[in-house]
């Protein structure tokens, strides 16, 4: 208990992740600092309102897919049940449903696409990259089917200027405080999701299946694996709503690719792409790594494709460092396993 008491650096480093989210916020910082010294107009406050902005959407994504990821899973479907969230609320709101209306029955049916996975996963123990690859096309085939295989007219066509104006204002182009509502959004559900994580019962057996120990302490492996979609299709859903506000429209294709970014956001951040390990504290670093390289790569001008070879290096990297750090940790364990009966 003494120990406890004087050590509350150490027992904070100790916490299963922190290495890797410390890891990241450092490359973070390196990374802001070297574009900015290349560029200076990366400092400038417009600047970092925008990447503010932008790295919410990697945020939120993150948030699901790291909630995946820790219980030793994957969720494919996260890019389309995003497209599903825009073309469901923007048709709605196309034939003049009220914006609180289409956005409670566009938030239902994400909710279904978690509960599917769920199941396949947890109780029929489909393996996550099958199961989520069907829901993935089921959930994109929606989106296109919803507005007969076509991109919605403008939302004001529906519910009017005002009201458009209203939606779009508060996810996406509103602001409070000087900082876009689209970043007050995701940080009141990092909050929220980082309390659930790693503060309740549900988040300790999250943890629980992805390091193998659901069975020995009697975990629902079900309602847990659940549990993680849900929350995977949520947010995904709420990141449909930013995109819809940001164009003013459905779009079919929206969301594409961002199953991995959501995967990056993770890993870069240290969570463990073979389950058990990681904070949310490395997601937020790592969505903020993505969205940094990507504005700064941006403003030197680089081209896309070396945008993509830096991400995808890091990434590798990132669970690369993963494997090797599991590995000795394994090692060590093995050994003193091993010693133990000498010892007596």
């Amino acid at each position: 208990m003494n120990e406890r008491k004087q050590n509350p650096i150490k027992r904070i480093l100790s916490t299963r992740g922190m290495g890797g989210a410390l890891t990241a916020f450092a490359g973070l910082i390196a990374i802001y600092i070297a574009f900015g010294i290349i560029n200076p107009t990366v400092f400038s406050g417009q600047n970092i309102m925008n990447l503010l902005r932008s790295m919410s959407k990697y945020l939120l994504i993150g948030i699901g897919q790291s909630y995946i990821l820790i219980t030793g899973n994957i969720d494919l479907s996260i890019g389309s049940v995003l497209g599903m969230s825009a073309m469901i609320s923007a048709t709605l709101m196309t034939m003049g449903v009220h914006p609180i209306a289409a956005i409670l029955i566009t938030l239902a049916c994400c909710l279904v696409i978690g509960v599917l996975n769920g199941l396949l996963v947890g109780k029929w123990k489909l393996p996550p990259f099958i199961a989520t690859l069907g829901t993935m096309f089921v959930a994109r085939g929606v989106a296109y089917i919803v507005n007969g295989n076509r991109n919605t007219d403008a939302i004001a066509s529906g519910i009017g200027k005002e009201a458009a104006d209203a939606f779009g204002n508060f996810f996406y182009y509103g602001s409070t405080l000087g900082i876009y509502n689209t970043f007050w959004i995701a940080i009141v559900l990092f909050v929220v999701f980082f309390f659930l994580l790693s503060k309740t019962r549900t988040g300790r057996h999250i943890y629980a299946i992805g390091s193998d120990a659901a069975k020995l302490s009697g975990v629902s492996v079900l309602a847990t694996t659940t549990k993680a979609y849900l929350v995977s299709a949520f947010c995904s859903c709420v990141v449909g709503f930013i995109l819809c506000g940001q164009a003013g429209m459905g779009n079919m294709e929206a969301g594409n690719m961002y199953e991995m970014y959501g995967v990056a956001a993770g890993v870069i951040g240290g969570v463990s792409p073979l389950g058990g390990t990681g904070i949310l504290l490395g997601t937020l670093a790592g969505a903020a790594v993505w969205q940094t390289l990507e504005n700064g790569l941006n403003m030197v001008h680089a081209p896309v494709g070396i945008q993509r070879l830096a991400i995808g290096i890091i990434v590798v990297g990132a669970v690369f460092l993963d494997v090797v750090v599991r590995n000795g940790a394994y090692r060590k364990k093995t050994v003193k396993h091993g010693s133990a009966p000498k010892a007596d």
